[in-house]
């Protein structure tokens, strides 16, 4: 049986006192079985301080997670945290390591560092946690790279961000160091079952008819409906605002299309008048604009988090929200609004970590035990184990 527990720690300045935190709770909520693993992610200043490498060398299993804005467990919410997942058990084992730079190719270093990882492995890999770095591609490349080595395997996970206006601190963790490009993973085997919800935004807001992506090659979009993408935007007044995106309302183009919309961010328009997001955009593709506002953020993590309450079985929960839900809450000056909803909602005995992600991935669908991996953008992405 697998068991969990979440950790953490507001002390930013005194890496002992820090470590005593964390080692309190420890010992406090979980005793560990014969295969642990952490999953850990803290705002860029417990790295500066040292007090992030100080905790994980201290820790007797291995770490691995991200930077992230703000964050929820159990016994705290805030900006300026450092937080752990642990999951322990005698019947789930779990491979750690970290890839190489992923600043020139994907699937090559990805595919060196699992096989030394993963070297003698026997028995399947029942779920894959990863953590890209931020702003070196688009998202889809990772899970692409994932799939061609564990094909049938769930991906979830989350992207590096920080809480700075250019993400100049995003940084990925394993055990202790910091990449900027490198991914580190969790490859998790033996009796896990993992089971995930999306939240997004509601269909009701969207603000205009559907639209046809007439040429497009992996997140750069050159037509939509036959004209430059550029020009379309600009008759719909859209302007690069976070408070609009595309809503793909189908991907028929994909052989592994399971008829589950999935959102794409904009990121920025070419000189040649392209369109290019955070993630693919298939050729043929049709999506229809929507409008992110704070309010139906909150409904829909309510929605979706109240769903966890109703499963059976359930030992701790991971929520990675997009960073851009965050950013549409701080509108309203309430950065914390949507972790605090999600406190509000989920059963207190429940284990659980949430922290901001720069981009999401968590399968649409699990269907006859094949997962539909997707990267997401703007979503809130939940994986029960």
């Amino acid at each position: 049986m697998l068991k969990c527990a979440s950790l953490y720690t507001s002390e930013v300045d005194d890496p002992d006192l820090a470590l005593k935190e964390i080692r309190t709770q420890l010992d406090e909520k979980i005793t560990l079985l014969e295969y642990t693993v952490g999953i850990v992610m803290c705002n860029a200043e417990f790295i500066a301080s040292g007090v992030l490498r100080h905790i994980c060398a201290n820790l007797p299993f291995d770490l691995a997670g991200v930077t992230t804005a703000s964050q929820a467990v159990n016994d705290g919410i805030g900006e300026l945290m450092l937080t752990v997942f642990v999951m322990s058990a005698n019947d789930v084992r779990f491979i750690t390591g970290v890839t190489e730079s992923l600043s020139g190719e994907v699937e090559g270093p990805v595919k060196a560092a699992f096989e030394s990882a993963a070297a003698g492995l026997a028995e399947p890999v029942g779920l894959a946690l990863i953590f890209p770095p931020f702003g070196l591609r688009a998202g889809d490349a990772y899970v692409k790279a994932w799939e061609r080595l564990l094909p049938g395997t769930p991906l979830f996970g989350t992207c590096a961000i920080d809480d700075t206006a250019t993400f100049a601190e995003c940084e990925t963790i394993y055990n202790g160091v910091n990449y900027k490009t490198a991914m580190p993973f969790v490859l998790c085997c033996g009796n896990i079952k993992p089971r995930f919800l999306i939240a997004t935004l509601s269909e009701s807001n969207a603000v205009s008819q559907k639209a046809e992506v007439t040429k497009a090659r992996g997140n750069c979009v050159f037509e939509i409906n036959y004209g430059k993408a550029i020009n379309y935007f600009i008759e719909r007044e859209f302007t690069g605002s976070v408070l609009y995106t595309p809503f793909m309302i189908d991907l028929l183009k994909r052989g592994d299309y399971d008829g589950v919309p999935v959102i794409r961010g904009f990121a920025a328009f070419t000189e040649e008048g392209a369109a290019v997001f955070h993630g693919d955009i298939d050729e043929g593709s049709t999506f229809t604009l929507l409008k992110c506002d704070p309010g139906d953020i909150l409904l829909t993590t309510r929605q979706k988090v109240g769903e966890i309450n109703r499963l059976s079985d359930v030992n701790g929960v991971l929520l990675f929200p997009c960073a851009v839900r965050r950013v549409t809450l701080l509108c309203v000056d309430k950065s914390l609004l949507e972790l605090q909803a999600a406190r509000e909602v989920i059963n207190p005995a429940i284990p659980y970590m949430m922290g901001y992600a720069g981009g999401e991935i968590c399968p649409t669908s699990v269907k006859d035990g094949v997962p539909t991996n997707r990267f997401h953008n703007y979503s809130l992405v939940i994986l029960v184990v």
